[in-house]
């Protein structure tokens, strides 16, 4: 198939471009390049736009003869989400409708969407099922489960076929080593922890340690990236015009935060000071994924089970690339 991939010179994005590529697919990316790096994908299969430039991407799509998109292009920091909605409006809400107008314009019916747990906001019962009540507690995780409303309502009136992939902690690196993780600011654990490992600072914060979790910290479920990318060519396969797939993607494990501490230092073999500073607004003790139903309709599981083996792909790719990709 050939595949436009939004956002495909950031994390998640370049990683499932390079796993669909592997896989015989002809991916193209698309990306500002605001967030993404030019490292983090081939040269000759980069193209630098915006989604806003809606005709640029009609034509775009026409000419390279696409079949299906797979839209990772978004701002994703909650903290700024709250300070900054206008962004976060502007980037995940105006500029996907900018996209999925020249899909239509363009006659391309599928695509698959980087969705997030944060659409569920602080439930109180875990695990996580996708029948779980969606009510977002900040603008990041509303502007996403807006777009999962506008993909019903698109494939109810254009005939698309859509699948919302709802993932949790994204973390860990290609086990090449050659691609991995790299945000400006770093909001991610694991990276932050190794960052400390690598003397870039002098100690980890842990956000509490008084919540109702065994060890006082909070509780997230890490889901690795290349089971990430797995999950979405398996999703785009099953695409057709009418088909909703709507789907949690986490490994059914949590993980708190003094335990990914621990496992970075014994991967590493780092100290690795901690501080204990104040609860942030909003962390829910506990968010951890209920992911039966994309192995019922996808046949898809998460193989990073082990919180070691995701915390040592993340270390290789940080050992080699101490400042990130040298864009």
């Amino acid at each position: 198939m050939k595949i436009l991939v939004s956002g495909g010179a950031g994390y998640v994005g370049s990683h499932t471009a390079r796993h669909l590529t592997r896989e015989g697919h002809d991916v193209w990316i698309y990306d500002n390049l605001s967030q993404g790096h030019r490292g983090a994908v081939p040269a000759d299969r980069l193209i630098v736009g915006d989604l806003h430039e809606g005709e640029k991407l009609t034509s775009l799509m026409r000419e390279l003869k696409i079949d299906a998109v797979m839209h990772f292009a978004a701002s994703a920091l909650v903290g700024e989400s709250v300070t900054d909605p206008a962004k976060y409006y502007r980037n995940n809400i105006v500029a996907t409708l900018s996209l999925l107008d020249a899909m239509r314009a363009a006659d391309v019916r599928r695509i698959v969407f980087s969705s997030t747990c944060a659409t569920y906001g602080e439930p109180d019962q875990m695990p996580i099922t996708e029948s779980t009540t969606q009510s977002p507690v900040n603008p990041y995780g509303f502007t996403k489960l807006c777009i999962e409303h506008a993909l019903a309502d698109y494939a109810n009136a254009y005939d698309f076929g859509y699948a919302a992939l709802r993932y949790f902690n994204a973390s860990g690196a290609s086990p090449d080593g050659d691609i991995g993780e790299d945000h400006d600011p770093e909001s991610h654990l694991i990276p932050i922890v190794l960052q400390v490992a690598l003397g870039q600072r002098e100690a980890i914060s842990i956000f509490g340690d008084d919540y109702p979790t065994p060890d006082g910290t909070c509780i997230r479920d890490y889901i690795h990236v290349d089971d990430l990318a797995a999950a979405h060519l398996t999703a785009m396969e099953k695409l057709a015009p009418g088909v909703a797939l709507k789907l949690n993607l986490g490994t059914g494990e949590g993980v708190s935060v003094r335990e990914v501490i621990e496992a970075c230092r014994d991967v590493t073999g780092h100290a690795i000071p901690e501080t204990i500073a104040p609860r942030r607004p909003g962390d829910p003790p506990e968010l951890v994924a209920d992911a039966s139903l994309a192995l019922q309709q996808l046949g898809w599981k998460a193989k990073y089970l082990d919180i070691r083996e995701t915390v040592k792909t993340a270390w290789n790719w940080h050992v080699a690339h101490p400042h990130g990709y040298d864009d």
